[in-house]
């Protein structure tokens, strides 16, 4: 008879559950609980075929640092064993989070994890470990969970409270798995997978304020540098940004697809009734929050639209009323604001809510971060934008990147080098009309007088420099008027197929067109432009 050895230490609470959720799921195998240290011996005495599932202890009481000693002993005996299969219980943390992660992130990912280094590192030690002792000699499974519930893991821990402590400012997605998901994960490991590493979490995502409201929680915010008092600094990573992976691998090659969502692990684990509409809670991938924007489009949004910065507006009807788009506009000034009116006028106009390419030193801070994600906002990075346009959605990119945010206003009206013209490759491939946009106005209301650039400022933020405004010695923004204009768009799925986005000639003959009609309208509307606060400068609609 096929037999499962679960590696743990006895009195390790969550791995018995774990194996009493294997048992439910497949009562027909035989299984045992076996110490990390001499089940060896125990299991050379078995002649049944045997698979080892081993989940290492934790050394740290945030619960995210594997015991690498322990997991050495495990390895080296699990090589003398040679089982038919060993299946090792890693983590999606081995891929760090921070601003710059992406969002879904794949089984080859490696990018900058930021302050998680410390905890990346020892997952990866971890599975290169495991790899270095068994690879040769049996076939390795590599899992990585995301938050499984329950578990010792920190996040997991705190939605167990009744006071869910938070960091202010920060609302990450998340991804939330139930243990019995975990178990039939490992059970279709043993019996069809092959060698390799393996993400496994549901399909959807979580806010962790949705989360603490399904749970019945209550938020208790507080700053990072009271919980640092307590808590492990890098694990704090973990509550400000989100750090979700994509489950398309294991689904592809092992058939494996989680049976709960997200919210539907979390009230299965605090033994809470599912609604009958639990099926009906969906949250946005990147943590977009349509309500949200609703609420300030029709308050606060539309006061300075339409009240304090007086926006005149022309070329609406140029952008697509379906499908997707890549929006092309110019941004300046250190705040985000032309973005959230563009992206106000959008909604209002035409019903549809773009995502903006984010610069991740922008998400770095508290406020801003949760603000600019709720408003639609991603990682600027290939993947968000190949996932937007895939998804038929309009893309909005600032291509002279965020440099020219910062330019002193003597320069604020001149466009900068759009860079790797990126933006041209994305609508190539996604066969996606180009429609540029410009505003004269908002370099007005924060102008950047100049520029400093402290060593200590450009490291913590991303920013090229720390700019001098009318900021903080102005209580508010100037009430400049602003005039935005969106141009006819350039349909270059019409005249080019997806492959040219390969050919360097044809992007930058298209990137320079783009560029030039924008300067243009920018020149033109200037030269109408008589005051910074007052007049209009576009011809009455319709005359």
């Amino acid at each position: 008879m096929a037999r499962i050895a679960l590696i743990a230490q006895a009195g390790n609470i969550w791995a018995r559950a774990l194996l009493e959720s294997l048992r439910r799921a497949r009562p027909t195998l035989e299984y045992n609980l076996a110490e990390p240290v001499g089940f060896c011996r125990e299991a050379a005495e078995q002649d049944s075929e045997l698979s080892c599932v081993y989940t290492p202890s934790l050394t740290d009481k945030e619960g995210v640092m594997p015991d690498l000693s322990e997991a050495e002993r495990v390895f080296q005996q699990s090589a003398g064993v040679r089982p038919s299969k060993f299946i090792l219980l890693s983590s999606a943390i081995i891929y760090g989070t921070g601003p710059a992660r992406k969002s879904l992130v794949t089984e080859d990912y490696s990018g900058r994890s930021f302050g998680t280094d410390r905890i990346c590192r020892r997952w990866k030690s971890l599975e290169a470990a495991a790899a270095r002792h068994l690879k040769a000699n049996v076939p390795l499974v590599i899992l990585r969970p995301a938050t499984v519930l329950p578990s010792p893991v920190f996040l997991s821990r705190r939605l167990m409270r009744q006071l869910i402590v938070t960091l202010p400012g920060h609302d990450p997605v998340l991804q939330l798995l139930s243990l019995g998901d975990l178990a039939e994960a490992v059970l279709c490991a043993v019996e069809r997978g092959r060698p390799g590493a393996f993400n496994v979490a549901p399909d959807g995502v979580i806010p962790l304020s949705a989360a603490a409201l399904i749970a019945r929680s209550h938020r208790v915010p507080l700053p990072r540098t009271l919980q640092r008092v307590t808590v492990d600094s890098a694990a704090l990573e973990y509550l400000r940004y989100p750090w979700t992976i994509s489950n398309t691998k294991i689904r592809m090659e092992l058939g494996f697809a989680p049976h709960k969502s997200s919210a539907a692990a979390l009230m299965e684990c605090r033994n809470l009734r599912e609604p009958t509409s639990s099926a009906e809670l969906t949250f946005d991938e990147f943590g977009m929050d349509a309500d949200y924007i609703r609420f300030f489009s029709n308050t606060l949004f539309k006061f300075l639209c339409d009240f304090y910065w007086r926006i005149e507006t022309r070329g609406l009807e140029h952008i697509p009323r379906q499908g997707p788009g890549v929006l092309v506009g110019m941004h300046r000034g250190f705040m985000p604001w032309d973005g959230v009116m563009a992206l106000h006028q959008l909604v209002q106009n035409t019903g549809r809510i773009p995502r903006f390419l984010t610069h991740p030193g922008l998400l770095k801070f508290p406020f801003i971060c949760n603000f600019v994600r709720k408003l639609g906002g991603v990682v600027a990075c290939r993947e968000s934008a190949d996932r937007v346009l895939e998804g038929g959605e309009l893309l909005g990119v600032f291509p002279e990147g965020v440099h020219a945010a910062f330019l002193p206003y003597r320069k604020a009206y001149r466009l900068q080098s759009f860079g790797r013209d990126d933006f041209v490759k994305m609508a190539l491939r996604h066969r996606a009309p180009i429609v540029p946009f410009v505003t004269v106005g908002s370099a007005e209301i924060l102008p950047v007088l100049w520029q400093v650039k402290p060593r200590w400022w450009t490291r913590y933020s991303g920013w090229p420099c720390l700019p001098i405004s009318t900021f903080p010695f102005l209580p508010l923004p100037l009430p400049s008027k602003w005039h935005t204009r969106f141009l006819p768009p350039i349909h270059t799925e019409e005249q080019y197929p997806p492959e040219t986005a390969l050919d360097a000639s044809v992007v930058k003959a298209i990137s320079l067109e783009v560029r030039t009609k924008m300067q243009e309208a920018v020149d033109e509307m200037l030269r109408r432009r008589r005051s910074i606060f007052f007049g209009p400068i576009f011809k009455p609609e319709g005359g």
